[in-house]
């Protein structure tokens, strides 16, 4: 949601190039200078999603950042030269440095939306409400993580004190796999990968960097085998 303010600041700069003439002078100038202070704050959330990324989605990150660099040194460029009465110069350093940010816009919202960074990655998970079969009772052992699937949902089934427990396994925080994780006190599983804590009972993130929960699901036995099926609470 940061990046929303200096792309906007950068384009009002433009329209009130475009449209006010000189009296719209001071005005843009105040709107780039405004891009450039928020363009700060934005960096550093992205930043944050980019450390916890991984091959071509951290190098797609990169060139997202450098392209970020760039269009924030074309801007600055920019006000200087308005500040110094060389206002041609600075509209043409502003509409320059928002079309490599429509560049690095695009690569930000495919890492969003194609490559889900920063994003939860069980929201688009289906509901299953049928019983479903997915293992049976002997091949679960004492906290020892499970990974099954059930209608294409890849769910982890954890025994934990005699009691048996089923979560998505897909971490929500960065698609990481629960079943390679292991239990922890209080009855928790730890995703692998950045250390994201899920209470087994009620899927609650109890440790970040994850913020939303895991999504749990309902277990029974019959016959010596599992059945699971998405909870409805």
């Amino acid at each position: 949601m940061l990046t929303d303010i200096p792309i906007g600041a950068w384009t009002m700069a433009s329209v009130l190039d475009l449209t006010a003439g000189s009296a719209g002078a001071a005005s843009a100038r105040r709107l780039v200078g405004i891009g450039l202070i928020a363009s700060g704050p934005a960096a550093w959330t992205g930043a944050s999603d980019w450390s916890e990324t991984y091959g071509a989605t951290q190098r797609v990150g990169l060139v997202h950042a450098l392209l970020n660099v760039t269009a924030s040194a074309v801007q600055a460029s920019s006000w200087i030269a308005r500040r110094r009465g060389r206002r041609g110069l600075g509209i043409a350093l502003t509409g320059a440095g928002l079309c490599v940010t429509a560049c690095s816009a695009y690569l930000g919202g495919h890492l969003s939306l194609a490559r889900g960074v920063g994003v939860n990655h069980t929201a688009f998970q289906r509901t299953v409400e049928d019983w479903t079969d997915v293992a049976a009772v002997s091949d679960i052992g004492d906290g020892e993580p499970l990974r099954v699937t059930a209608a294409g949902v890849p769910v982890v089934l954890v025994r934990h004190e005699g009691v048996l427990y089923a979560l998505s396994a897909t971490c929500t925080h960065a698609g990481g796999p629960l079943d390679e994780g292991r239990i922890v006190d209080d009855g928790c599983i730890r995703c692998p990968w950045h250390g994201s804590v899920f209470r087994l009972t009620d899927g609650k993130a109890t440790r970040g960097p994850a913020a939303v929960d895991e999504p749990r699901w309902e277990v029974k036995t019959d016959g010596g085998r599992v059945h699971v099926r998405s909870a409805t609470d």
